[in-house]
């Protein structure tokens, strides 16, 4: 058995404790980290290895963004794509020993607050950086998991209201269909709605603005969990730690877990 996680953390050295936390009570294989906001000196190796997490791939950049993918298991970088072609750190892939399970942790851009290419220079950012995403996917030759913040809640029944979202970035029918092609591209299976059936609630993001974010439950589901058929195959869980959004100074995203039979 391996288990993986992905949370988008916003910032690991402010929020080091929770992360601290969630490797005790919950011990995933390797963790997927996003929005670390650090270099990749700055990073608490060491704290991490304490807690039995000592092969960490870093790619950071200062104050903004960043991912990190910290493991059990030795880690052998593959990549890193700047598949917003503009030096930003948003995605790391790794291979893990001794299973060769292939993991691509990425960072999609959030695109700003208008739907709007021609308005809105990083929305057109965000629909190229699917784009670059896709024309890579259609290349991959080998069983792959890519887990992150994807920053697109695609189905109806990932926000609290189809409706009203329907107009705001993350859940625009422009970017749907780019997500979309992403998908097609390799395959992917959707690990998230594999386990928890459309169209059952899922959300994994709760704004920072909502007094009470349980009652509101204005959520979206941002963070997502892909594999290759072969790979989705040999899930054999996948939960949402929800409760993570009720932790002292939470990060305004929840880590997900997918268990696989390797």
């Amino acid at each position: 058995m391996l288990s993986v996680a992905t949370w988008n953390i916003n910032s690991v050295r402010l929020r080091l404790p929770l992360v601290e936390r969630f490797l005790r009570e919950q011990a995933p294989d390797i963790l997927c980290l996003q929005e670390i906001k650090c270099q990749a000196h700055q990073f608490p190796y060491e704290a991490l290895a304490a807690l039995g997490y000592p092969h960490a791939v870093v790619h950071g950049q200062k104050g903004y963004h960043g991912v990190a993918t910290i493991s059990r298991h030795p880690l052998r970088e593959v990549s890193r794509h700047d598949w917003q072609d503009n030096g930003e750190a948003r995605h790391v892939g790794v291979e893990v020993a001794p299973s060769g399970l292939v993991v691509e942790n990425v960072y999609v851009p959030a695109g700003g607050d208008l739907p709007d290419r021609a308005r809105n220079p990083k929305f057109g950012q965000k629909l190229d950086f699917l784009d670059r995403m896709a024309r890579w996917a259609d290349r991959i030759d080998r069983p792959t998991l890519i887990v992150g913040d994807f920053n697109v809640a695609p189905l109806e029944c990932d926000v609290w209201s189809h409706k009203q979202l329907l107009g705001v970035v993350s859940h625009t029918p422009v970017e749907v269909e780019a997500l979309t092609r992403f998908m097609d591209a390799h395959g992917w299976a959707d690990l998230g709605r594999q386990h928890v059936p459309a169209p059952e609630r899922y959300y994994s993001w709760w704004s920072y603005r909502a007094l009470d974010w349980r009652r509101s439950d204005r959520g979206r589901r941002l963070d997502h969990m892909w594999a290759s058929p072969q790979l989705a195959a040999q899930a054999t869980g996948h939960r949402v730690l929800e409760e993570a959004r009720d932790w002292p100074q939470p990060s305004d995203h929840v880590p997900l877990i997918t268990a696989f039979a390797l």
